[in-house]
């Protein structure tokens, strides 16, 4: 079985663009955000409103119920695995939104993220940095990216100041590396968000579109 090339990745990962939350949701001191410090970016925290396009198609009956974990990691580690032959899923989450899951190749190193809404069980790349901060699969990918700016130490010291104004006693609980960009679990003792920070540029992004953390 032939490997997609990153190209054709990329392509995929665009097209699940089209299909979830509006882009332009980061924080940070870049030319992307306002004020001195940290703000929303150009567009808020998706083109379509307060949670996206996502949130807006989020229309269920109300006999909808939640596909089981087992299920939507089935429906995920396929869809992973279309795209890269030998991915394995790190991280699985449960949220009130969707399930979340990392992705990573043979080695252990981090591709790209996905979600799957916790009813229809369609699966997507999730939105946010993973599309557009990716520097090997997503928007902004480089056959050959500069070194980082920020490793991953540096990124965690930058994510653990945002914290402490966004969410003062939130701590980070838990990292993945990613090209070009990191993610990081954060809560009060547990798991209350997620966000991740540009390795490049420092940049931190809140990924508002998961809802309440339900378990891994």
């Amino acid at each position: 079985m032939k490997r997609i090339g990153f190209l054709g990745i990329a392509a995929l990962l665009l097209l699940g663009l089209a299909l979830t939350q509006g882009m332009m949701g980061g924080f940070g001191p870049g030319t992307m955000g306002y004020g001195p410090q940290y703000g929303p970016g150009m567009m808020g925290y998706g083109m379509m409103g307060g949670h996206g396009m996502m949130g807006m198609m989020a229309v269920y009956p109300p006999e909808a119920r939640p596909i089981s974990k087992e299920a939507a990691k089935a429906r995920m580690e396929a869809y992973a695995q279309r795209l890269y032959p030998g991915a394995r899923l790190k991280d699985f989450m449960a949220f009130s939104q969707n399930y979340y899951a990392q992705v990573v190749d043979e080695k252990g190193q981090g591709l790209f993220e996905l979600i799957a809404d916790r009813y229809t069980g369609v699966v997507s790349p999730e939105p946010g940095p993973n599309m557009m901060w990716n520097t090997r699969l997503g928007m902004m990918a480089y056959p050959t990216p500069a070194p980082p700016r920020y490793p991953l130490e540096a990124a965690r010291k930058l994510a653990e100041g945002f914290l402490a104004a966004y969410l003062p006693g939130a701590r980070i609980l838990e990292e993945g590396t990613f090209p070009g960009y990191y993610t990081f679990d954060f809560g009060r003792g547990k798991v209350e968000g997620m966000l991740s920070v540009n390795a490049y540029t420092g940049e931190v992004w809140i990924h508002t579109w998961h809802g309440f953390f339900l378990g891994e």
